[in-house]
């Protein structure tokens, strides 16, 4: 699929932040189940599909990434779990169909495609690595209802400056 410019509004979600190797993904993705659990215990309904949002970026060495779901509002929530806001503004989105082991290659596309574009990311350089704004990969599949991984629909949002 090709790329494009969306607007999007600002997000309240409630999350979990884990510093991460690129091996250990599974740390963050395994906290997505216990959340919703917990929302639905308190009748509380995701306004939007979970996602990965993806902090500092250095990919020698560490990632600070989030898990997210969406929620109407902010809500009351414990420890480790936090309430957050992702940015309104630009973001350069394309929505991938296929296995999560394949999002490296369209994450690269897509930046490629903003590059040749001229488009600047919302996004700061640091001793660190990249801290991004928002940099979100949408998990628009739910595993339970379709567990072939290969047909998984993923969209990515980078937030533009």
């Amino acid at each position: 699929m090709e790329p494009a410019i969306v607007d999007r509004p600002e997000v309240v979600y409630a999350g979990r932040r884990e510093s991460i190797s690129m091996t250990e993904f599974a740390r963050v993705a395994d906290h997505l189940p216990g959340m919703f659990g917990w929302l639905g215990e308190r009748g509380v309904t995701p306004a939007g599909a979970p996602f990965f949002r993806y902090r500092t970026i250095d990919m020698s060495a560490e990632l600070v990434v989030e898990a997210g779901i969406p929620l109407v509002a902010a809500i009351e929530v414990d420890e480790p779990t936090f309430i957050d806001v992702l940015p309104a503004g630009r973001y350069a989105t394309v929505t991938h169909i296929g296995h999560p082991d394949e999002l490296m290659g369209v994450t690269a596309s897509l930046l490629d495609w903003a590059q040749r574009r001229g488009l600047e990311w919302d996004m700061t350089p640091t001793p660190e690595g990249e801290v991004w704004a928002a940099r979100l990969e949408v998990l628009l599949t739910n595993p339970a209802e379709q567990p072939d991984m290969h047909k998984w629909e993923t969209a990515l949002l980078f937030k533009l400056a």
